[in-house]
């Protein structure tokens, strides 16, 4: 089998309907948009989800779901980010510095996620670490200082 060989499979193209040459050909007249109103005129158009003027489905439903306005000043560090950091103190100013959170967090936590070979020191009330990653930091040699406890 060659790519010049391929052909589509028997039936799965239709030929394209020529509408509007005469009631013998099937599609006269009407050109199969049925009788009168907008869907049979040019420019027959309504926006999707248009009901003719009933209260559309999507208002109909209630709405769903939250979105925490807090949540584009948070971020969450694992320990396998910290290893990007240069240098041994990781502050909130440090984190953005090496890209790890955006430049809008305000406060970072840290999480157990990974491992952490060396010590470091977590400075500022701004970056706080869950219980396993303060261990696991304490562990590695590191230190948390000034109010970093989650």
């Amino acid at each position: 089998m060659r790519l010049n060989d391929l052909k589509p499979g028997a039936g799965s193209k239709k030929p394209r309907l020529r509408v509007g040459r005469g009631a013998s050909a099937g599609q006269g007249k009407t050109c199969g948009r049925g009788g009168k109103g907008q869907k049979a005129r040019k420019g027959g158009y309504h926006k999707v989800g248009f009901e003719g003027g009933q209260v559309p489905l999507q208002r109909r439903l209630p709405k769903v779901g939250f979105r925490s306005a807090m949540k584009r000043t948070r971020a969450e560090v694992t320990l396998t980010d910290l290893i990007k950091i240069k240098g041994d103190v990781v502050d909130l100013a440090g984190l953005k510095a090496a890209s790890i959170v955006p430049a809008g967090t305000e406060k970072a936590r840290i999480i157990l996620s990974g491992k952490i070979e060396r010590a470091i020191t977590v400075k500022g009330p701004e970056v706080v670490a869950t219980k396993g990653a303060r261990a696991a930091i304490e562990q590695a040699g590191g230190r948390i200082e000034e109010g970093a406890a989650a």
